[in-house]
């Protein structure tokens, strides 16, 4: 019996991602699966008085986009906070922060994250006399964009129980100003002294967030996310058990890798748990670890002393991770190792060199090097010869960090988002947001790594433009090469007969136009498992 489509796509710019048929005008769609991709004429054949037939009008077609680090739980809990990403100085912090203290009522949380005070004029991070003065009334809590660091006020100190007695808790600094008082300022799993104390969402209210965030990455073109851990691991079982109820309520459009945090490892294996593990829509991800933290609050692990500050700090020790590594690897769990700055990503290459010398891996899912944000020349080389490695990098976080970089790194600033360079290794190269620390919207992404600029269009040449990426190999980073990576490349990150039919059209061909214009190019329609969930 021929087989006929429940949707055609024709008449359009069909950039498949797979090599052996690179191009097409058409795509047919049966049930959740691509029927075939080829001419308008071949297409159009395989449709009945029942199928659903668009007209794309010359517009491009792309596989659903993929982020393989997103922190999609830590996200959808705070979808009421006040976001930070596009407050442009101090003075609009303060206002944000008044303003959303008058509508929280006096006593209730005021929480925000994203601000980056390397980009405001006036280049201060607040401190808790700052917010005391904004908001007197009401405990307050921010995070700077990259998550690494955050300022809570004096009731917010209080309720957390954090003193001039309190000691730095472990891999996390208290700051404290000549006089012994802490300034408000935490970094790294000091932050977790107040997300320990801050009020718990309902269940009700938490699946609801997710359902809006689940909308929200279909206008984005994201049908498949890698949901990633925060150090401490205090969301691990948590989001676990949140998407499994969204699978079993049959609320999921979502195709999601949750990852699980390092401290979870032998209950892990004691489970019999491996990467992959699952079904086309929710699976088993990856164990995550750290080995630094970030250089916006100067705690990534550098070779040499920032120009501001030290070396930065390793958080959990190498031979800590190596150790776990090791017993995740023979198990058949893979895991990812968030790695900043370039002593980090030192010592983590090295590591995983051991780590192939010492055994035959059990993982069919390669393991992961997270961020590569600094990193040596002579460092690459060692990735390049890794057989069971890939990595994962965030070039929206480089429109946000040249000033920062450029202040505390200087002309090292060379080694940081070498992007072209780690493609050169051979390692397989999955692009990614980070978000909520940078926009989650991958075309964000890919002008980051085409243009190497601020999302404003500085500086107008573009920052170490060597190491800039194609669009068409920042494309691949979003769509086959991490689905290749992550084991669903049978399945997923292009348009070929057979995968599943997670497909995006775009308003614009983002092939063709000026680099610049990318991010102004919107997602005009969103197919998920061969169903329309987003239509502009």
């Amino acid at each position: 019996m021929k087989i006929v489509a429940d949707i055609i796509l024709h008449n359009g710019i069909i950039q498949t991602q797979d090599d052996f048929h690179p191009k097409a005008r058409a795509v047919a769609i049966s049930g959740k699966r691509i029927l075939s991709a080829g001419s308008d004429k071949d297409i159009l054949g395989l449709a009945s008085n029942h199928t659903q037939v668009i007209d794309l009008d010359n517009r491009v077609v792309l596989p659903g986009f993929m982020d393989t680090h997103f922190h999609f739980y830590e996200w959808a809990l705070n979808y009421d906070s006040i976001d930070f990403s596009r407050v442009g100085s101090f003075k609009e912090m303060e206002d944000a922060v008044s303003k959303k203290a008058l509508a929280a009522g006096e006593g209730n949380w005021v929480l925000g994250q994203g601000f980056n005070e390397s980009d405001w004029p006036e280049n201060k991070i607040p401190d808790r006399y700052d917010l005391d003065r904004i908001a007197p009334d009401n405990p307050v809590c921010i995070w700077r964009c990259d998550l690494h660091l955050s300022v809570a006020n004096s009731l917010g100190l209080k309720l957390a129980g954090i003193s001039s007695a309190t000691p730095d808790p472990k891999d996390g600094v208290i700051e404290k100003d000549v006089s012994g008082r802490p300034t408000g300022v935490l970094k790294e799993l000091a932050s977790n002294m107040i997300r320990n104390v801050l009020p718990e969402l309902s269940r009700a209210t938490v699946l609801e967030n997710m359902q809006k965030a689940v909308h929200d990455t279909h206008k984005l073109g994201l049908t498949s996310i890698h949901d990633i851990r925060l150090m401490g691991g205090l969301d691990g079982a948590d989001a676990l058990k949140a998407w499994q109820r969204l699978h079993r309520e049959n609320r999921l459009h979502l195709r999601c890798h949750v990852a699980l945090p390092g401290e979870m490892t032998d209950q892990a294996i004691d489970l019999g748990l491996c990467t992959g593990f699952g079904d086309d829509l929710l699976k088993i991800g990856y164990l995550k670890f750290f080995s630094d933290g970030g250089m916006g609050a100067r705690t990534a692990w550098m070779t040499k002393k920032y120009l501001d500050a030290g070396f930065g700090m390793a958080l959990t020790p190498v031979a800590d991770i190596e150790k776990a590594v090791l017993k995740a690897d023979q198990a058949g769990l893979s895991v990812m190792v968030h790695a900043v700055g370039d002593r980090a990503n030192k010592e983590i290459i090295a590591m995983f060199q051991r780590i192939e010398s010492k055994a035959p891996t059990r993982c069919i899912i390669p393991h992961r090097i997270e961020h590569v944000q600094m990193v040596l020349p002579e460092d690459l080389e060692k990735l390049s010869v890794l057989k069971n490695m890939a990595v994962s990098c965030q070039p929206s976080n480089l429109s946000l960090d040249i000033s920062m970089i450029d202040q505390c790194a200087g002309p090292r600033g060379k080694y940081a988002y070498t992007l072209k360079n780690i493609l050169k290794t051979g390692v397989p190269l999955m692009l990614s947001s980070d978000a909520p620390v940078a926009d989650p919207n991958p075309l964000a992404g890919i002008y980051s790594a085409v243009t190497r600029k601020r999302m404003n269009k500085t500086p107008e040449q573009g920052w170490y433009m060597e190491q800039a990426l194609s669009v068409e190999e920042a494309v691949k980073g979003y769509t086959i090469t991490p689905a290749v990576a992550s084991g669903t490349g049978e399945q997923l990150g292009s348009i070929t007969k057979g995968k599943l039919a997670d497909l995006i059209v775009l308003d614009q061909n983002i092939f063709k136009i000026d680099p610049d214009n990318i991010p102004d190019t919107r997602v005009d329609l969103t197919l998920f498992d061969g169903k329309i969930v987003y239509e502009r």
